[in-house]
């Protein structure tokens, strides 16, 4: 939404501002983007006196999948006609992306209205960006009393805005090293900051296949009752189909959803957990079906097939390059920018071994890395062109290639938001 009055021209937070100049307001009054730490959150989440115990909780966190997971859920909670709300983030297109409910977004004003609930609840406390969206997420949900909400941890889990409610279900997805500034530099310290989601004897879905010891200790620190993959649920896969199975049922000859496999699982096992999941075949493959989210393996156009995706780290870009693999083409085109911070070497390292065209591109946002740091890391023989910007070097990928040929975007969100946009 184009902004061409900035919140500082207008005086103080006004429920006439438009989401847009909210966003700018909410990016001016916190000196850093990220703050790890909860005193701040927790002392206006207190001051707002939100009250979820009507609701059942499901806290979401991991290195990949959070989005994806959070989707299935939501949407097998819906199929057996349930009302619920998700809070998630980063947006792609429309700020208002990150709260749904009953899988639609709320309007402009609602979110404004809550954006001032906030900032009088705030006064003199500064919260970031993500403090302040994930409290005004919270008032609107609370004012809608769904039956479940579904929330995805944004960074970590122990330090996050999100783990300000204590769920019902926590859930963590995978583990992985991303985020190693503020998380730690191992998956054990990783696999530590993603377990404080956790809370005493509740129970909790792990989606990790490899869980490091950490993880298993915080699990019997806390006497949570865990669910882990390839133990008390799990997935396997052939070439053309996947089954699904627990301790008392295995469903097979599934078509392979539009969201990762162990996601999927993972997702099955919080629906079976909640006492929902669809007891047809023909329904979970329904919920396989629809459990899609702009900007992860996204078809948006054919001939020739384009693909979005936000893999930005090298768990998710080994995956992406897994579910290429699948895929019939003749030749790959990959448009590819990265945030600098990122293992941008370890990222693109699971994808050279395709023999693809390489389009690299600048991306022009703060921590953007230039098509030159990319370029540099890409071994030889690939076929590398650098752009200036995502758009054209899709536009480039787009023109060279034929109709039976194969063009991905990937590497962040911003590369998503920046060809969806052009679009």
């Amino acid at each position: 939404m184009p902004n061409n009055t900035s919140s500082t021209d207008q005086g103080k937070p006004s429920l006439s501002w438009s989401v847009a100049n909210w966003l700018d307001y909410l990016q001016a009054i916190h000196s850093k983007s990220i703050d790890m730490g909860l005193s701040r959150t927790e002392q206006v989440y207190a001051r707002l006196n939100l009250d979820f115990s009507n609701s059942s909780v499901i806290t979401v966190a991991g290195t990949n999948g959070k989005g994806t997971t959070c989707r299935m859920i939501e949407m097998g909670l819906l199929m057996q006609q349930q009302s619920v709300a998700v809070y998630s983030s980063p947006h792609i297109v429309d700020y208002r992306e990150r709260v749904r409910l009953n899988g639609q977004m709320l309007s402009e004003q609602e979110h404004v209205n809550a954006f001032m609930q906030v900032e009088q609840a705030r006064g003199s406390v500064t919260l970031t960006y993500f403090e302040f969206a994930t409290l005004a997420g919270l008032v609107l949900i609370a004012n809608h009393q769904p039956d479940f909400v579904v929330l995805e941890v944004g960074l970590g889990g122990r330090l996050d805005a999100v783990n300000i409610v204590d769920p019902d279900i926590a859930v963590i997805t995978s583990i992985a090293l991303d985020h190693q500034d503020y998380l730690g530099d191992t998956r054990e310290l990783i696999a530590t900051e993603k377990a404080g989601i956790m809370r005493h004897k509740i129970p909790v879905v792990i989606g990790e296949p490899d869980p490091p010891t950490t993880l298993i200790t915080a699990v019997e620190t806390l006497q949570a009752q865990a669910y882990w993959q390839g133990k008390e649920f799990g997935f396997a896969e052939t070439a053309t189909h996947w089954r699904w199975f627990n301790s008392s049922e295995t469903l097979a000859n599934l078509r392979f959803p539009f969201i990762p496999t162990q996601n999927a699982s993972t997702a099955l096992k919080v629906l079976h957990l909640l006492g929902y999941l669809p007891q047809d075949q023909g329904e979970i493959q329904t919920v396989l079906e629809k459990s899609s989210l702009p900007g992860r393996f996204e078809t948006v156009s054919h001939d020739p097939k384009v693909i979005l995706d936000v893999a930005h780290n090298p768990q998710a870009t080994q995956l992406l390059a897994t579910r290429i693999r699948r895929l019939d083409y003749n030749q790959l085109y990959l448009v590819v920018a990265m945030l600098e911070d990122k293992d941008i070497a370890g990222s693109l390292s699971p994808l050279e071994s395709l023999n693809a065209n390489w389009y690299v591109a600048s991306l022009d946002v703060p921590r953007g890395a230039k098509s030159k740091q990319l370029k540099t890391v890409l071994t030889e023989p690939q076929k590398v062109i650098e752009f200036e910007t995502v758009s054209d070097a899709l536009y480039g990928a787009t023109k060279n290639a034929n109709n039976d040929d194969l063009i991905v975007v990937f590497g962040s969100f911003f590369t998503v938001s920046e060809v969806t946009q052009a679009s």
